[in-house]
């Protein structure tokens, strides 16, 4: 492969970016007229870090059993450990995404990752409830919680201006990937070797992924001297925004004035009920009160996380080309049918039915992630990672309540079922809901950011 140095020396025109803030005069030109942009390269490492994080999010499921039977602690109290770490994964992101406009991306991440890792392996000296609530609830929800979707929001934000909803998508299935990596390896050492193992695996996996992260990913397009993805102008790197958690609760004060945000929040509120705090919490569990084995319940999952790579990308590329709002309203409806048949098809074996419910609800997982970010973004402009993150909130809030209550419905009434049918009902409000958001004029997102 041929390269070639090449020097400019001739005085840069009038109007262009300060001498720090321009590309280095000298260049590296690779023989092919098409190469891959930067933006790219900083997708990939996002997307490897996400899947490196996401071991975390594979083993709530898989702990109640094992949790119940070492310790007596009853569902609704390990249901309630996971419901702290649920609600502080998403109350946390706004504060995350604003932290990284004062620090960095890198920074954040690397601590982010750093206290996941002692969250977890702190678990494996707990002798009573109160220590799971702290190692898990609130260690772990921490740092996942800066490790939220809201970290990819600001990667596409920063880095593309061109192809946000196929990025969004991509980088949404890398939690999925993850999980399809993480679910089967965890479900076989718990069965095999005991919850304990399983949570070092969890810790050892974050921290591996911290030199990563350092080594590898960029804050801005301005740290290396190219424009965004599909930018016509360079784009200088802003200076470092001061009084993050002030920014944060001052974007959700102007965003909670506007009725397109609550209608936002509750939809992902509800979305957030009806995956991460409900299928991602209890089917494993639920699946096991019929008699599957966990290692099946768990391989479910995985294939639940295959198919939602695929849904969610084909998300991001719709979203690019039709009505956000149409397809959220698509989304939530095709989710509540999929959950109210799901009680008839649990059984002690997987079969067709089954199958057929794994893949259609995988596809739906998190395909309404690629809207909800475009619609913040339409609404919000600047502050949308911000008020996504906020929005983020909800539908952790939603998925710790649900994580909660299908503990305590489970030790009621002995059963999941009503829990299925609630769920199923709410995704048909949550797609009515995504119906009346309105659009909002470029002129309107001005005028709010001026009123932020």
């Amino acid at each position: 492969m041929l390269y070639v140095v090449t020097q400019t020396t001739e005085p840069e025109p009038a109007g262009t970016a300060p001498e720090s803030e321009r590309t280095p005069r000298i260049h590296l030109w690779r023989s092919h007229k098409m190469s891959p942009h930067r933006a790219w390269f900083v997708a990939a490492v996002t997307f490897v870090t996400i899947i490196g994080a996401a071991a975390f999010r594979s083993l709530p499921g898989l702990l109640i059993d094992p949790l119940n039977q070492d310790f007596g602690w009853s569902r609704g109290t390990i249901g309630a450990a996971v419901s702290v770490n649920l609600a502080l994964y998403g109350l946390t992101a706004p504060f995350a995404a604003a932290l990284m406009d004062r620090f960095g991306i890198r920074k954040v991440v690397a601590v982010a990752l750093t206290v996941i890792a002692l969250g977890s392996g702190l678990t494996v000296w707990m002798t009573a409830a109160w220590q799971l609530m702290l190692c898990w609830g609130l260690l772990v929800g921490l740092g996942s919680g800066s490790m939220a979707l809201a970290f990819a929001a600001t990667v596409t934000n920063r880095w593309f201006t061109e192809r946000r909803g196929l990025v969004t998508g991509i980088l949404t299935a890398a939690s999925a990937s993850g999980q399809l990596i993480f679910l089967p390896l965890l479900s076989w050492i718990v069965e095999k070797h005991g919850w304990r193992p399983a949570a070092v695996t969890v810790a050892l996996a974050a921290l591996a992924v911290v030199p990563f992260v350092w080594l590898l990913l960029r804050d801005h397009p301005a740290d290396v001297g190219v424009k965004p993805y599909g930018a016509t102008e360079f784009v200088p790197k802003p200076a470092p925004a001061v009084g993050a958690a002030r920014r944060a609760v001052t974007v959700l004060s102007s965003a909670s004035r506007t009725g397109t945000f609550w209608l936002l929040a509750g939809t992902f509120a509800i979305c957030g009920a009806s995956t991460n705090g409900l299928i991602q919490t209890h089917f494993v569990p639920a699946a096991h009160d019929h008699g599957m084995p966990i290692t099946a319940a768990a391989s479910l999952l995985a294939v639940i996380g295959v198919f939602d790579v695929v849904g969610t990308i084909a998300s991001g590329w719709f979203t690019d080309r039709f009505e956000p709002r149409r397809l959220l309203a698509v989304y939530y409806a095709l989710r509540g049918i999929s959950l109210l048949f799901l009680p008839m098809l649990l059984a002690p074996s997987v079969h067709p039915p089954m199958l057929f419910f794994i893949v259609f609800y995988g596809l739906d997982w998190v395909a309404t992630v690629p809207p909800t970010v475009a619609l913040c973004r339409e609404q919000y402009g600047d502050d949308s990672a911000i008020v996504f993150g906020w929005v983020l909130a909800s539908h952790q809030v939603g998925a710790a309540l649900v994580a909660f209550l299908g503990g305590v419905a489970r030790d009621a009434f002995g059963s999941y079922d009503m829990v299925w049918y609630m769920s199923g009902a709410l995704c048909a409000v949550a797609a009515l809901m995504a119906l009346v958001i309105r659009r909002r004029s470029s002129e309107g997102v001005g005028k709010l950011a001026m009123v932020g």
